[in-house]
C-alpha cells in the first residue's frame, strides 16, 4: 500500500494569486510555509491511507494558497495536483439545505412544513408518518427516518436510482435507535419538496440559485454520468486484499440531493464564504441554519454539533468551525470556514475507511484554521 504511493509523497505547495481582498496588515501576521498543513498532508499519504490530498485555504486576510501530497493516478504516478474536479459527496447537503432555506425566506414553503404537506402518503407506513416529519427535522437529522444509504444493494456502481427508490428503500428499514441519526434519505425527501414548490429539481434550482452567481464553473450535477468532467484525479477504494481499486467512473444517482456534487476546493471555499458571509440567505435564514443540535459521534466525529445541513466543530485553538464533509466509494472531502473567515477545503482520492484515515483528515482543517491566527 505505502508502495504505491511512495512516487508522489512529496508535498507540493502552489500559491495562487490572491483574488480582491484586503492587503495583510503586516506580513509577518499571515503563515509563510504553512510547515503544519503538509505535514498533514504527508502524514496521510505516507501512512497509506490515501493515495492523494489536497487542501486549499483562501484568508480575506493573507490571501489564497493551496498544496497537494500523494498522487492522482496510481497507475500513471501522476502527481496529485491542485484544483481539480473530485466528488465531493455529502457536502452537497448544504447546497440542498441552502435551496431549501431560500425558499422559506420567499415564502414559498415554510421549515414548520410536514413532509406530507408536500409529498402527501409517500411517507406513511406503520412505523413512519410524514404527516409528523417537518421540512427542519429533515434537513437536521432529526426526523427519525433510517438512512437509505445502509440498505444499498452491492452493485450500485452503474445503476441508476430514482428519489422515490431511496425513500422506499429507507422505508423497508428498521427506525433508528436514536433521537439524531444521520440519513442521506433527510435530503432526497427535501429535494422532493424543492421540486413541489418550484416546479424544477435541485439541480436546476442550486445552479440558478448558487452555482451561476458565485461563478462555481467547475461544480455540476452528473445525473447518469459516470466519469467526472474534465481533470480529475483518480478515485480508490481498498479491495478485500488491502490493495487500491480504480473506482473513479460511477453513477452517483444513489447519492441524489444528498450527495451526488462533484466540485473543486476553490468553488467550495466560495460557496461557504458567500454562504456564511451573508451573500446566499438573509439574517434570518442564516442563523436557523446554524442553530444546531448535538450529533452522534458514531456518525460524524467528537463535539461536532449539526445545524440544517451544516456541521460545527471546535477547533483545538478555540473556536468554532462550520461547514461539512463527505465520502463516497475513491473520494473525500470536508470544507467550511472558521474565525475571521478562513474558508478551508480538504480533497482525498479515498474515503477514509478507518478511524485514524478520518481524524488525520481532520487535522489538516485544524492545522489550516489554526496556523498564525
Amino acid at each position: 500500500m505505502l508502495t504505491a504511493v511512495a512516487t508522489g509523497l512529496a508535498t507540493v505547495l502552489t500559491p495562487i494569486a490572491a483574488q480582491a481582498a484586503p492587503a495583510a496588515p503586516a506580513a509577518k501576521t499571515c503563515p509563510a510555509d504553512h510547515a503544519s498543513v503538509r505535514k498533514a498532508l504527508d502524514t496521510l499519504t505516507s501512512s497509506g491511507e490515501t493515495p492523494g490530498v489536497t487542501v486549499r485555504v483562501d484568508d480575506p486576510r493573507c490571501g489564497t494558497w493551496s498544496a497537494a501530497s500523494g498522487t492522482a493516478d496510481l497507475a500513471t504516478g501522476r502527481p496529485m495536483p491542485t484544483g481539480e474536479r473530485t466528488r465531493i459527496g455529502s457536502v452537497t447537503k448544504s447546497f440542498t439545505a441552502t435551496v431549501v432555506l431560500q425558499l422559506a425566506a420567499e415564502h414559498r414553503l415554510s421549515l414548520d412544513d410536514t413532509v406530507d404537506r408536500w409529498l402527501p402518503g409517500l411517507v406513511r407506513t406503520p412505523r413512519y408518518d410524514g404527516r409528523r416529519i417537518t421540512i427542519r427535522s429533515l434537513l437536521q437529522h432529526t426526523s427519525g427516518l433510517p438512512d437509505h444509504s445502509d440498505a444499498m444493494p452491492d452493485d450500485v456502481r452503474w445503476r441508476h436510482f430514482d428519489p422515490e427508490q431511496l425513500v422506499a428503500m429507507a422505508l423497508t428499514m428498521d427506525p433508528p435507535d436514536k433521537t439524531w441519526t444521520y440519513s442521506s434519505t433527510n435530503f432526497v425527501l427535501a429535494a422532493m419538496i424543492v421540486r413541489k414548490a418550484t416546479g424544477h429539481g435541485i439541480e436546476d434550482e442550486s445552479t440558478r440559485r448558487i452555482l451561476r452567481p458565485l461563478g462555481m464553473r467547475d461544480t455540476y450535477w452528473p445525473g447518469d454520468e459516470t466519469a467526472i468532467r474534465g481533470p480529475h484525479p483518480h478515485g480508490y477504494v481498498h479491495d478485500e486484499n488491502g490493495r487500491w481499486t480504480d473506482y473513479t467512473d460511477q453513477n452517483l444517482t444513489y447519492g441524489g440531493a444528498a450527495g451526488a456534487l462533484v466540485s473543486t476546493t476553490r468553488d467550495l471555499d466560495r460557496f461557504f464564504t458567500a454562504l456564511f458571509g451573508g451573500r446566499l440567505l438573509p439574517p434570518r435564514q442564516l442563523a436557523e441554519m446554524r442553530r444546531t443540535v448535538p450529533a452522534d459521534p458514531e456518525r460524524i466525529w467528537p463535539g461536532a454539533r449539526y445545524g440544517l445541513g451544516l456541521i460545527q466543530t471546535p477547533l483545538t485553538c478555540g473556536g468554532t468551525w462550520i461547514g461539512h464533509a463527505g465520502g463516497v466509494a475513491g473520494f473525500a472531502t470536508v470544507a467550511g470556514v472558521g474565525p475571521g473567515g478562513r474558508a478551508v477545503a480538504v480533497s482525498l482520492n479515498a474515503d477514509p475507511d478507518t478511524l485514524q484515515a478520518q481524524n488525520h483528515m481532520l487535522d489538516v482543517v485544524q492545522a489550516a484554521l489554526c496556523e498564525r491566527r
